[in-house]
């Protein structure tokens, strides 16, 4: 690939990522179009018109929905989304590897905070065009025995405006955050998180798993939260594997071609382990899908939404009409 047919390529990567919320409303004026429909289905209400989406951390604070939506998405995840705003974690947080297709980061939950990702929301509200995931995390500082009540702040403040909400418990990048997947953590967090949003007309409540448990942790950590009630997974967050030859450091997370054959390995695993459990859940895979055929690949296999992020990197954001072209041509 030709870092001049993607001039983003030549930027250092901390430049292209503060640059791209500037440069993105601009491209998608010049290149916008309806929203194509492909493989369109409801679920829980949620009409989606076609089934890629964003991944979390793209747009971090609903910054640019009305972009994505010209872009081609069928829905949109924003966030993380932490109730205090926060900085990123000192030092270099991002880099890539055109080589690899990897991106590596070690952000940390940089947000502006619950208030102004609420007031973005409130300002395109009347305008949804496609169902929006509000992706809720924990502060830094929050110690894990009290991280319930950031989620639950987060829910509570945003249900107006989430069509769904996505827990993240997986992000390397936080420190101790994963210990939340551990299965003596569950219960205490997402039981009060279903139970919160069943007061009211219900929120569908799905959880961001990490890809580097093992398959029988994994296989466990699914079924225990169906049993709890959660309406589905976001497989899979970024991973500390890393491949031989890869140059970034061994702290932080990695997505992109190094991550697709365990994402890949989640999604099956969740498929087989819920079994006839898996009625009326939702499962959105993501991690290394670079390509329509990765889109179309985690279809066949399960998942009933798919989303990218390393993706925009690589290929620019007119991948979700490519995709759309590519699905109907082969029709």
């Amino acid at each position: 690939m030709s870092a001049l047919t993607k001039p983003w390529l030549l930027l250092p990567p901390q430049w292209a990522h503060d640059l791209s919320p500037l440069a993105l409303p601009l491209y998608a004026l010049l290149h916008g179009r309806k929203t194509p429909h492909w493989k369109s289905f409801t679920w829980r209400d949620l009409h989606f018109a076609n089934p890629l989406g964003i991944a979390g951390g793209v747009d971090k604070n609903a910054d640019n929905l009305r972009s994505w939506w010209n872009l081609g998405c069928g829905f949109v995840e924003v966030g993380t989304v932490t109730p205090l705003p926060q900085n990123p974690n000192p030092g270099k947080i991002l880099d890539r590897d055109v080589s690899l297709k990897a991106m590596w980061n070690k952000m940390g939950f940089p947000s502006h905070g619950a208030d102004e990702a609420f007031y973005n929301l409130a300002y395109y509200a009347p305008d949804y065009r496609t169902p929006v995931f509000v992706n809720i995390g924990k502060n830094r500082y929050t110690p894990n025995n009290q991280a319930v009540q950031d989620y639950l702040t987060l829910v509570d403040k945003f249900r107006p405006f989430a069509d769904v909400f996505v827990v993240n418990i997986s992000s390397p990048n936080t420190k101790g955050l994963r210990d939340l997947q551990n299965k003596e953590n569950l219960r205490d967090l997402l039981a009060p998180i279903v139970d919160r949003v069943s007061h009211f007309e219900p929120t569908p409540v799905l959880v961001k798993l990490s890809p580097d448990m093992s398959e029988e942790v994994l296989a466990e950590t699914v079924l225990h939260c169906q049993e709890i009630g959660v309406d589905g997974f976001v497989l899979t967050n970024t991973t500390l594997y890393r491949p031989e030859g890869c140059k970034f450091p061994a702290e932080g997370g990695l997505s992109g071609a190094p991550l697709k054959e365990l994402s890949r390995r989640a999604l099956k695993v969740a498929v087989e382990s819920l079994g006839k459990k898996r009625e009326g859940l939702l499962l959105v895979s993501v991690g290394g899908v670079l390509t329509p055929e990765d889109v179309f690949e985690r279809l066949q296999m399960g998942a009933d939404l798919v989303q990218i992020y390393t993706a925009l990197v690589f290929h620019g954001p007119g991948f979700f009409h490519e995709v759309a072209r590519r699905y109907n041509d082969g029709r």
